[in-house]
């Protein structure tokens, strides 16, 4: 089997395929048919490439195309966004009446569709301590659907025990669904450890350079098919430009994610020694509580680590406030560095609430980005020195 970089640069080469080195962007809304058959088949083709864009566009199935191939699955596809990626996947797997498990810690668009959206639905929804692989268990009902993780989550951290997981919902008939957005496909592949569907938002590392909105889902054919069936009635579509922006910044996604994880566990490592800091949450800290499981699961920890500082709000306000390379921006994965107030972000979300027992008031998540790795230590430390260094009167 070719390594990651030599899949990234060609595993989409027979998909639609023309003389172009660089691939052509297909900026069209509707393609034609040479005879009634030819239109007819493509009709009711799924995740095709030339019928109808909102049905499947050559720059969807290319990108989709090296998504699969790198997450080890049979087929991938690609949606406007990651919000879409999910939402299209619950409603195409649960009815009214059915039951599924989530995470109580997980990005807060997740946890508002199965606290606020899904309810609404007649769909009941249980969220469990991610931590402990026996809640999945005691949370599961003859009604139980559907599972979904997302490991690490997103803000703290925290590790799903992927295969134990997978394992109970395989001997009770249920779907998993991963969030593998912060850890990639280069640092770790669900499907290896019996996870369904594979989600991502696409927007942040496999895009890596913060110009696209867009989601991916990777698995089974016959999965797919379900949620295609679905996103075509819902126009989920990501536009042609996105998906072919979508897949040029995936060919570099094995060059970019090393300096990721290295400067992710620099930032980390050195925050954790500061006297400001209460707590620095990034599975690759040897504290972590999670460290081991993570390393078993994965093989570099990301770009992503979460800092609690003891003066609370203010001083993450401060801190934020005097970083000079990580911008105050709600999004990551890009290879500029960037910092948010998650608690801040999710409020939009989230009750008041659900957001005090999501995430705690003085957290900053900091996504590193591809800058050099003294200089974003160097900042960090500098910008926690004064955010905790008192005003003068």
């Amino acid at each position: 089997m070719p390594g990651r970089s030599t899949v990234t640069v060609h595993a989409d080469r027979n998909v639609h395929p023309d003389r172009s080195v660089a691939r052509a962007i297909h900026q069209s809304a509707a393609f034609s048919a040479d005879d009634a058959e030819t239109f007819a088949q493509g009709a009711v083709e799924r995740r095709g490439t030339d019928f109808y864009t909102r049905f499947g566009n050559p720059n969807h199935a290319q990108a989709a195309a090296v998504v699969a191939e790198l997450e080890g699955t049979e087929a991938a596809m690609v949606t406007a966004s990651g919000m879409a990626a999910l939402t299209t996947a619950v409603l195409a797997l649960v009815s009214a009446g059915d039951h599924v498990i989530g995470q109580r810690s997980t990005y807060g668009g997740t946890a508002s569709v199965l606290l606020n959206l899904l309810p609404r639905l007649g769909v009941t929804t249980t969220l469990v301590d991610q931590r402990d692989p026996g809640a999945y268990a005691s949370a599961l009902t003859p009604k139980t659907r559907l599972i979904l993780v997302e490991t690490p989550s997103n803000p703290l951290l925290q590790i799903t025990d992927l295969r134990a997981v997978a394992g109970l919902a395989r001997a009770h008939g249920v779907i998993t669904l991963a969030d593998n957005t912060f850890a990639t496909p280069l640092n770790q592949r669900p499907a290896e450890f019996g996870i369904d569907l594979v989600m991502h938002s696409a927007t942040k590392y496999l895009n890596g350079h913060a110009d696209v909105s867009a989601g991916a889902l990777a698995g089974p054919a016959e999965l797919l098919d379900r949620v295609w069936d679905t996103g075509l009635l819902t126009g989920a579509t990501l536009g042609p430009v996105d998906a072919w922006l979508l897949l040029r910044g995936i060919r570099t996604l094995p060059l970019r994610m090393p300096r990721h994880n290295d400067n992710g566990l620099a930032l980390a490592a050195a925050l954790d020694e500061h006297p400001a800091v209460h707590r620095v949450h990034y599975p690759g800290l040897d504290s972590h509580p999670q460290h081991k499981l993570a390393a078993d699961q994965m093989s570099g920890f990301g770009g992503v680590l979460s800092v609690e500082f003891t003066g609370g709000y203010e001083m993450a306000d401060a801190f934020l406030g005097h970083l000079r390379y990580a911008r105050r921006s709600a999004s990551l994965g890009g290879v500029e560095s960037l910092a948010v107030h998650p608690a801040s972000m999710s409020r939009g979300m989230l009750t008041d609430q659900q957001l005090t027992d999501a995430v705690p008031p003085g957290l900053v998540r900091l996504a590193a980005g591809t800058e050099d790795t003294d200089d974003l230590v160097t900042d960090a430390l500098t910008a926690a020195d004064q955010a905790s260094t008192p005003s003068a009167p």
